[in-house]
């Protein structure tokens, strides 16, 4: 009796899509409170902030302060969904931390007391 490894190939390969497809449509719902700019295309342009979202104390960089400002404005959502986003935690990101740039940037209109998560903005 011959042993044939093609049935459990498709069926690895099947898993794989089933997972692969989970993946992105996961990403995707993130991205969705990014409007159509992709969360992975947000969260990079705020890598001014990188330093001040990992240290409480430091101080957050000019540009940093402008780009979550302009964030704020357009899409208020999307700084949320970026500091919940895996990518965040890969990068390092405290998210308790990084929700209190807007208002060490003395920013106004930062929805205080709005909830992220179990993170509420200060």
């Amino acid at each position: 009796m011959a042993f044939s490894s093609k049935p459990y190939c498709f069926v690895i390969l099947f898993v794989f899509l089933v997972s692969f497809d989970t993946l992105v449509r996961d990403v995707g719902a993130a991205g969705g409170a990014c409007g159509r700019t992709p969360i992975r295309s947000a969260a990079a342009s705020l890598s001014p902030c990188l330093g001040a979202s990992r240290n409480a104390r430091a101080n957050v960089p000019p540009a940093c302060c402008a780009k979550v400002g302009a964030l704020i404005r357009t899409s208020p959502r999307c700084l949320c969904a970026i500091l919940l986003s895996p990518l965040a935690k890969q990068a390092g990101i405290m998210p308790g931390v990084a929700i209190s740039i807007p208002k060490r940037c003395n920013i106004r209109n930062r929805q205080a007391g709005k909830k992220c998560g179990r993170y509420t903005v200060p």
